[in-house]
């Protein structure tokens, strides 16, 4: 899969390394999380706004492969590609590059629900919104 349609670069700070010097496993969905909120903020979702209309966009499951470990110091990109699964669920699929060799470091699938009122709807809106910049 390499037609990503948004990308976000970082870098790895030494707080989030572990004792063997590589970047906790917890640390990889705030890089997604990150990732996808700042997609969705250039789409032009805003997060308070949608909380304000009982709008909850949901992470439902995470998929995630370790492919190599990033250290403090690597400098990273964070690629993102949407798709759709069923009537319900967007799937972000974020797949982290290491920037001094393109190394594939970490390869996710994130799927997401939105809620409306307490109840899944179709993420059409989003979507559709995605597919204007294909």
């Amino acid at each position: 899969m390499t037609d990503y349609i948004f990308e976000l670069d970082f870098e790895v700070r030494d707080y989030e390394c572990d004792l063997q010097g590589v970047v906790n496993n917890s640390i990889y969905m705030n890089y997604l999380e990150h990732t996808r909120h700042q997609f969705l903020k250039e789409l032009g979702f805003d997060f308070a706004e949608l909380n304000d209309q009982n709008i909850l966009p949901m992470v439902y499951k995470a998929d995630m492969e370790f492919k190599s470990p990033l250290k403090s110091g690597d400098e990273f990109t964070v690629k993102v590609k949407v798709s759709k699964q069923g009537h319900l669920k967007a799937l972000f699929h974020q797949d982290i590059y290491r920037k001094s060799d393109q190394k594939l470091m970490f390869k996710g699938i994130i799927t997401a629900v939105i809620l409306e009122n307490g109840k899944p709807v179709k993420p059409d809106h989003l979507l559709n919104k995605i597919i204007h910049l294909l």
